[in-house]
Order: C-alpha cells, then sequence, then structure tokens
C-alpha cells in the first residue's frame, strides 16, 4: 500500500511551506532516508527524507506550490501501484481561493467595551481602518495597566532599584549618602507618569476621531448595547459590530477574615500605602506578587511570600525560576512554597496570618497583607446570557479571528480569562479590529513574551525546557551565565543566565529564557525569532554588539551547539 509523503512541520509557527526543488522523480527507486525534495519556509531550506523505501510512484506537489504542514507531497510505493481511495488533499496552491470578505459600502459603526490596553488600541486600529468608532470605559482609559497595574507597580520597581544602586555605590568608588525614602515623592512620580500616559491615551482618541463614553455598558440585544451613566440615566446605541474589551479585576480567595481585614489588601491597595510598611505578607507568588515583594523589600519592608504551589512563578522557567529564588532569599526575603493560608484574623494594628506548611499550622503576624493570587475575568455586567455569547463562568470563548458566538461581536484580552498581559490584549485587540473591519485574519500567541520586572528582571518566550519534556519533544539546552558578560558583570555584578531550547533535528528555536538586567527589552529579539521560524544558526550568524548584554543571548544559542566562546564547552 502507498506511503504518503507529508509536509513536516518545522516549526512551532510553522503552517505552510514551499516546495522548491525535487530531487528525485516520478519512477525512482528510493530507500529510507533518501532526500526526495527540498522545501522552504521564510528564511528556512530544509532536505525532506524519505521514511519509506520503494518506488516514488506519484508526485503530488509541483516546484513552487504551497502546501499545508501535513499536506501531501506525493506517494511511495511499489512500480506500477495506483494511487487508490480517496482523492489527495488539495495543496494550498491547488484548493479554490476564498471567496472576498464583503465590505461594507459606508462607515461600519464599531463599539470598544473597554478603554485599558487592549481596548484603546483596538479602536484606534478600527478607526485607522475607516471605522466609526465608539470607546465605552466605565472608570479611566487606561484600564488597569495604566492607572492600578502595570505602570504605576514600575514606578515602585524603579524607585526602589534606583535605592538599591545609590546604596550601593561606593562599590564603584562613588560616595552617595542615603537619607531614606520620601514616600510622598514616589507615590507622586507614580501619579504624574500615569496622569501623562493617560493624558496621552485621551489624546490619541481625539486625534482618531473616536467618541468616548463614561459608563457601564451591557447587551441589550446582540447590536445594542445599554450604556448606564454615573448618574443613573441610561442610553441605549446601536453598532455594526461591537468588541469586548473589558479586562479583569484582582481575585479575592475564599479565605476566612480576608475580605473584614482592613490590613489586607489587593494590587491596587498595595500601590497606594500611606507609608511603606514595616511588614507585609505576600499571599501568591506569581507575577504581581513577586514584583510588588520586590519592590518594597528594596524600600526596607520586612517581606514574606506564601505560595501554594511547589515553584514560584509556576508558568516560568524552573531552572532560572529557582535561581531567582535564592537570590531573593538572599536579600532577605522568607519564600514558602507548597504553604496554604487558613485565615487572616486581627492583632491589634497587625495582621495574624495562620499557614499550613508541612503539615503544621505556622503564625506570622504582619502590618500589611497582599493578596496576589491572580485576577478574575470583569464580565459580570456584560449579560453576556442574555444573548447568548458562550462563555465559561464569565470567561469568554473566541476563535483565533477573536470571534465570539455572536457573528457581530469580538472579545480580546483578559476577559478571555487566559494569558491576562496588556501586550496580549493589545495583539489580540488588532486582530479583532480588523476581523470587524472586513479583514480575514488570526491570533498567533506564539511569540508572547512573558516579563516579570523582578531585580534582575525575568523573561521567557516559547517552550519551558518543562513543557518540551512534556510535548516529548526531542531538543537540546543552551546555557550562558551573565557572570561571563562583561556588560551584565558592571551592572548587576554578572548575575543571571540565558537559556535557549533549540529543536534538536532541525535546530529551530523553541524557546528561550533571560534572568538577568534587561531580560525584558533582550526578550524582543528571541519573540522574533520564534515568529520568523528561526534556527540557532541565524541567531548565531547575527552580529551581536560589545559590550552589551544582548551578545549574551548569541553566547547562549552558541552554547546550545557546544560552540561556546567565552565559556567551557561541555
Amino acid at each position: 500500500m502507498a506511503v504518503e509523503v507529508k509536509m513536516p512541520q518545522l516549526g512551532l509557527t510553522m503552517e505552510e511551506g514551499t516546495v522548491s526543488k525535487w530531487v528525485k522523480k516520478e519512477g525512482d527507486t528510493v530507500k529510507v532516508g533518501d532526500i526526495l525534495l527540498e522545501i522552504t519556509t521564510d528564511k528556512l531550506t530544509s532536505e525532506v527524507a524519505s521514511e519509506a523505501e520503494g518506488t516514488l510512484i506519484k508526485i503530488v506537489a509541483q516546484e513552487g506550490e504551497d502546501v499545508p504542514v501535513k499536506g501531501i507531497l506525493a506517494y511511495i510505493g511499489q512500480a506500477g501501484e495506483v494511487v487508490g481511495g480517496a482523492a489527495p488533499a488539495p495543496t494550498a496552491a491547488q484548493a479554490p481561493a476564498a471567496a472576498p470578505v464583503p465590505k461594507k459600502v459606508g462607515k461600519t459603526t464599531v463599539a470598544v467595551i473597554g478603554g485599558g490596553p487592549g481596548g484603546y488600541v483596538t479602536a484606534i486600529r478600527a478607526a485607522q481602518l475607516g471605522g466609526e468608532v465608539t470607546l465605552i470605559e466605565k472608570n479611566k482609559l487606561g484600564g488597569t495597566c495604566l492607572n492600578v497595574g502595570c505602570i504605576p507597580t514600575k514606578v515602585l520597581l524603579h524607585s526602589a532599584e534606583a535605592l538599591a544602586e545609590a546604596k550601593n555605590m561606593a562599590e564603584l568608588g562613588i560616595n552617595v549618602e542615603v537619607k531614606g525614602v520620601d514616600w510622598n515623592k514616589v507615590q507622586a512620580k507614580k501619579s504624574a507618569v500615569t496622569n501623562q500616559l493617560v493624558s496621552g491615551v485621551t489624546s490619541l482618541m481625539k486625534a482618531n476621531k473616536i467618541k468616548v463614553i463614561e459608563g457601564v455598558a451591557s447587551f441589550a440585544t446582540k447590536d445594542t448595547l445599554t450604556v448606564t451613566k454615573e448618574d443613573g440615566s441610561k442610553e441605549n446605541l446601536t453598532f455594526d459590530k461591537i468588541i469586548i474589551a473589558s479586562g479583569s479585576v484582582p481575585a479575592v480567595p475564599p479565605i476566612p477574615g480576608v475580605k473584614e481585614n482592613a490590613n489586607c489588601v489587593d494590587s491596587t491597595g498595595a500601590l497606594s500605602f500611606e507609608t511603606v510598611p514595616k511588614s507585609l505578607l505576600v499571599i501568591g507568588g506569581g507575577v504581581i506578587g513577586i514584583e510588588l515583594a520586590t519592590a518594597y523589600s528594596r524600600f526596607g519592608t520586612e517581606v514574606t511570600v506564601v505560595e501554594a504551589m511547589s515553584k514560584l512563578l509556576p508558568m516560568m522557567d524552573g531552572e532560572l525560576t529557582a535561581q531567582l529564588r535564592k537570590m531573593m532569599e538572599t536579600r532577605g526575603i522568607k519564600i514558602m512554597t507548597d504553604a496554604k493560608v487558613q485565615s487572616v484574623e486581627g492583632a491589634g494594628a497587625n495582621t495574624k496570618v495562620n499557614v499550613e506548611v508541612g503539615g503544621k499550622v505556622e503564625v506570622f503576624t504582619a502590618e500589611k497583607v497582599l493578596v496576589a493570587v491572580g485576577r478574575r475575568t470583569d464580565t459580570e455586567a456584560l449579560n453576556l446570557d442574555g444573548v447568548g455569547i458562550a462563555h465559561d463562568r464569565g470567561r469568554i470563548a473566541v476563535n483565533d479571528k477573536m470571534e465570539t458566538s455572536l457573528a457581530n461581536v469580538y472579545a480580546i484580552g483578559d476577559c478571555l480569562g487566559k494569558v491576562m498581559l496588556a501586550h496580549v490584549a493589545s495583539a489580540q485587540g488588532e486582530i479583532a479590529a480588523e476581523n470587524a473591519l472586513g479583514e480575514d485574519v488570526v491570533y498567533d500567541g506564539a511569540t508572547n513574551p512573558s516579563c516579570v520586572y523582578t531585580d534582575p528582571e525575568f523573561a521567557g518566550v516559547g517552550l519551558t525546557e518543562e513543557k518540551a519534556k512534556e510535548m516529548g519533544m526531542d531538543f537540546q539546552v543552551g546555557k550562558f551565565p551573565l557572570m561571563a558578560n562583561g556588560k551584565s558583570l558592571i551592572m548587576n555584578g554578572g548575575i543571571g543566565m540565558i537559556k535557549f531550547i533549540i529543536g534538536k533535528e532541525y535546530k529551530e528555536v523553541l524557546g528561550v529564557h533571560i534572568l538577568g538586567p534587561r531580560a525584558t527589552d533582550l526578550i524582543g529579539e528571541c519573540a522574533l525569532a520564534i515568529g520568523m521560524e528561526a534556527t540557532v544558526e541565524d541567531i548565531i550568524a547575527t552580529i551581536h554588539a560589545h559590550p552589551t548584554v544582548t551578545e549574551a543571548v548569541r553566547e547562549a544559542a552558541l552554547a546550545a551547539e557546544k560552540r561556546a566562546i567565552h565559556i567551557p564547552n561541555k
């Protein structure tokens, strides 16, 4: 029986390849391992070897044709054998072109629910494509990210980093007297940055002729929204397309005593303490908890982190996460994993936290308790069930075009309940806007980087080593310690590492993880590599400037091939 020769998947994001050259021709005898043809995808060229022995009885895809992954290229069988059964799947070139999406004559009216980094980007893109756009926001433009999330958190982290550097200036031969922290000025700086960015978003709305309405939106019908204003008045508005970008809010765990205790705060409250607390217990070892733990520890707060899982930052690379934990503990942060908070109770001006760890209950007392166990979707006001929008306990279901179960309604960002990151919401927002205005594009999250603004910074993109093992992939690892990088040695004493996960067969970049100075900036090159299906050789062939931290990215790629220059190869 004839054996199918199929288009291989050479990288995580590969969807199709081009037949560039047939090495064998119909009627040729082939053995296992013989090269049948060459294929290309973007800048990657690869040879396809035979996995069967026999005669190349039929070539389906001709040179120059595009073939989807797993699409049939040829058949190998016995000489004279006729390929039977169902007709082979058509190649991309043979398949009939999809009918173009008809575009509405005149302006398409678009509503965007939510003005965060997902919503306002969506609105701008829809306006660029000619839509008549209305953005509905119940609080402030900029959403959680600009007002009480990413940006204000980074102001605190930057202030804390500056304080730590000032205290260590003597090592660089600079004598600086640190008199302490003026907390009011730190808060003022945070507010100034936030206000400037929110003002910038407001200006962008005007520049793109986007109408902004303050109020809470709810679906009245599949194409009509009821907007409730602050004064209680209501307005019904009808649109051709509606894009939900309602975001998320901090999750409150069912821990006895948390809701009743004024000393227990979420991330919003932790950004606006009246004074720097003497002690802080953080419930949750995810991104929010670890970032704020890092900042307040630098400000002099005695910090304890309690995480229910076996490690911090569970979605990040395990080896580098373990390194980060050691660094944090060296700086005086107490960390407990496999630990669960049983209850919280008042203890005078402080708070008593009962934690089960190792089968025993330990009692901790802290001035403030930060509850950072994650976030939940903010979709309760939307009336999803009333109009039939499919969701799972508030997490809106969409396809890769960001379409919901209603043809004219899209959803993006945190309200999907999956990857709750500002840059993911923005990327999905552009996709939703383009599809709403008649384009045909899909969202691919393979290049989505995860960033943690600790000291040092931590960033990753693509597969972790743990995930690659779980998927049964054949891979190799390249590591480069930043102690061997001159710029890192100058900046932070060389603390950290860069780690590559490389596919063993095709040498494609599967994942990159960085713990070190400017990690959140360096990860951009690595995300681009994954998006372009780059191989380790592409990274190596790119000349990186010296002295920079980024040259350590190339060294880690070299290490994956046991070619590292500045460390011994094992």
